[in-house]
């Protein structure tokens, strides 16, 4: 909106408005917007949620220490969202479709989240959407972008292959070319692809709200990782730095720098008032929708690999959720943890939350610098 104002516009009379023409520029003031935007308003939305008594329920098999966090406003996820939504409307080429993809994916997400947040504050206990059902919703997003990729393929605006760190050659495609040109074996050919990039968003996105289990944790992490994404979508987009670092240059994808500085400034901005003691909890619609919208813009760059490590904390919260349930269902109700998600197995040894957090960003940080000095180790 302002950039087409600003600088397609305005700039042919005012040639100091160039400015606005630059990818840099533009991401700076995104992501200022974000954080005005999310520490203005977070007053008013706290407020707002106290006042229709919308607050965080916590489970009684949970650890004891966080009994006092029940009533803390919940679905600031909601901030978060429309805090990067605004800027890249403002900021952004909205004529580019990689911007309206990851967007229109967060609220996706989003609203799925919100979805569970109301069903558990209406019923005032925590029995939101099912857990089927919410994966159903979540799984109908993801294939619908998978098909949104088709699309831009045949445009000739985005490729199916793949990228490894430390293999520059190897650029693997999950599309079966073969049984693609046929229109009745048209889906077999593309399924292995559609169901590889559902189940990364899915994932990816669970993960997130897996996490959101102590004040400022997933949120501080979601910082690092989206401003690590930036930093990936600035240098696949540029000319020079794409062929200096030999990555999958598109374009098309410079734009989405914008959408990760907003949700980089927006992420920073709920810290604000989520670190601990956390004034507000952002819920699922928060933890779904930045989930989400982290995947996309990893595949959407072609960084499906270094998301493990990008979001290398996020995930092996996930895996201790999934190694606990399997190991209690196939080993007669052994566990492998003192409680999962790996966080609450730290509280129960006795670490202190502040501690636990502070640690688990030094990890995600240092997993997600490794996943950049990857860039030239190829």
């Amino acid at each position: 909106m302002l950039y087409y104002l600003l600088f397609e516009q305005l700039q042919k009379t005012f040639s100091p408005l160039r400015v606005f023409g630059y990818i840099t520029s533009r991401t700076a003031l995104a992501s200022l917007t974000a954080l005005f935007l999310c520490i203005v308003l977070g007053p008013w939305l706290i407020n707002k949620l106290r006042e229709f008594q919308i607050g965080q329920y916590i489970r009684e098999e949970g650890p004891k220490s966080h009994q006092k966090k029940a009533g803390t406003p919940t679905m600031g996820g909601v901030l978060i969202i429309i805090s990067i939504v605004v800027p890249t409307l403002l900021w952004a080429d909205l004529s580019n479709p990689f911007v309206w993809i990851a967007t229109l994916t967060l609220l996706a997400f989003g609203w799925i989240g919100f979805l569970d947040d109301y069903s558990k504050v209406t019923k005032r206990r925590n029995l939101g959407l099912s857990g089927k059902r919410k994966l159903v919703y979540q799984f109908l997003v993801g294939f619908g972008f998978a098909a949104s990729l088709l699309f831009m393929q045949g445009w000739g605006y985005f490729s199916t292959a793949m990228n490894f760190p430390f293999v520059k050659t190897f650029k693997p495609s999950l599309l079966i070319p073969t049984l693609m040109a046929n229109p009745w074996t048209y889906v077999i050919g593309v399924a292995p692809f559609c169901i590889f990039v559902a189940l990364v968003v899915v994932f990816s996105s669970n993960a997130v709200n897996l996490t959101d289990g102590l004040d400022g944790l997933a949120i501080g992490l979601m910082v690092i990782a989206a401003g690590a994404l930036t930093i990936l979508t600035y240098a696949g987009g540029h000319v020079s730095l794409a062929q200096y670092l030999q990555l999958a240059r598109n374009p098309r994808t410079a734009e989405l720098t914008i959408f990760c500085g907003s949700m980089t400034g927006a992420s920073l901005g709920f810290l604000w008032y989520n670190a601990h003691p956390a004034e507000i909890f952002m819920g699922d619609v928060g933890s779904l929708g930045l989930g989400g919208a982290m995947a996309v813009v990893a595949v959407l760059i072609k960084q499906e690999v270094l998301l493990l490590f990008i979001g290398g904390i996020f995930y092996v919260e996930a895996v201790s959720v999934i190694l606990q349930v399997g190991s209690y269902k196939l080993r007669n109700g052994k566990r492998i943890f003192k409680m999962a998600p790996l966080h609450h197995h730290f509280e129960a040894l006795g670490w202190a939350e502040s501690k636990i957090i502070a640690r688990f960003w030094i990890a995600g940080l240092v997993l997600a610098l490794f996943a950049l000095t990857t860039l030239k180790l190829r």
